[in-house]
């Protein structure tokens, strides 16, 4: 019952002014910073590995952005998902190599874990009619999966996949020149991970972007959502030269070191709550 209040509710505040929600948003932000401890303590130990050099006090202001960006985009989904497709267009921009999506070359987006990635996700069906799949895990409560779902897919020639299903259709969608959605920035476990550095501490870390690459003979774009006062701004980067290679272990670094430079550039919008480091090389103790 109160997941169905909740979805009702944030379809009634998608008529609200962007500047209304991002207030709430700051201000929930605030609040949950303080809540929820556990998730802060994450999210500081997170930065503290990856930005040793940072002072404590800088940690904290990142750490405190992260809950409100979190907030923020949460709340952006009402219009994002219910607002008519004028009001999306008008606040959700697509920037940089777009040529690259012209044709039909297999092509897979990387678009890691900043708290833009729905309103990205949004953007490529605004700007082309090529089939679009991406994988997401099922929410736990059926409402809120079944919004999820209608909203990320409210527009152009959206498939989302389950995890569950495997990699066939994806490889195959890919191979028939569709657009693949990849956010691979996520520590899965020791079973579908190598370690890599990630800001220079071994991370496990799915090596799929390399995978599918070559599975379905794709070139591979970055595609990075910044939250802005207006609303979004995707930017989509030239091809990755020389990727993929045959050395797995050498693409997953190179993702890795792609992400970084990105998150340098807006270090308070990356999702930080999750255990990144969760995953220990055997013998390491755990670092949370």
């Amino acid at each position: 019952m109160m997941s169905r209040l909740g979805v009702w509710l944030m379809r009634r505040m998608a008529v609200l002014p962007l500047p209304v929600l991002r207030a709430l948003g700051w201000l929930l932000g605030q609040l949950l910073y303080v809540l929820a401890a556990p998730r802060r303590r994450i999210a500081l130990r997170n930065l503290e590995l990856c930005y040793p050099q940072a002072s404590a006090a800088q940690r904290r202001a990142w750490a405190r952005e992260t809950f409100v960006r979190f907030c923020q985009a949460w709340l952006d989904r009402s219009w994002l998902w219910s607002a008519p497709q004028a009001v999306v267009r008008a606040r959700v921009q697509l920037h940089g190599a777009l040529h690259e999506l012209e044709g039909d070359a297999p092509t897979i987006l990387f678009a890691p874990h900043f708290y833009g990635m729905d309103a990205g996700g949004l953007a490529l069906p605004l700007h082309t009619t090529r089939p679009f799949t991406s994988i997401f895990s099922t929410h736990p409560d059926p409402v809120v999966d079944a919004w999820f779902m209608a909203g990320r897919q409210r527009f152009g020639d959206v498939r989302m996949l389950n995890r569950a299903d495997g990699v066939k259709p994806i490889i195959a969608n890919l191979r028939k020149g569709g657009l693949l959605y990849l956010l691979p920035d996520m520590d899965f476990g020791r079973k579908e991970s190598i370690f890599v550095p990630y800001f220079g501490v071994p991370a496990a870390t799915v090596p799929s972007l390399s995978r599918f690459a070559r599975l379905g003979r794709a070139k591979v774009l970055g595609m990075y959502t910044r939250m802005t006062p207006t609303g979004y701004v995707a930017e989509i980067t030239p091809a990755w030269e020389g990727f993929p290679t045959d050395d797995v272990d050498a693409d997953t670094a190179r993702m890795n070191r792609e992400l970084q430079a990105v998150i340098d550039t807006m270090p308070g919008q990356y999702y930080w709550v999750h255990k990144r480091f969760k995953t220990r090389p055997e013998g390491e103790a755990s670092v949370y």
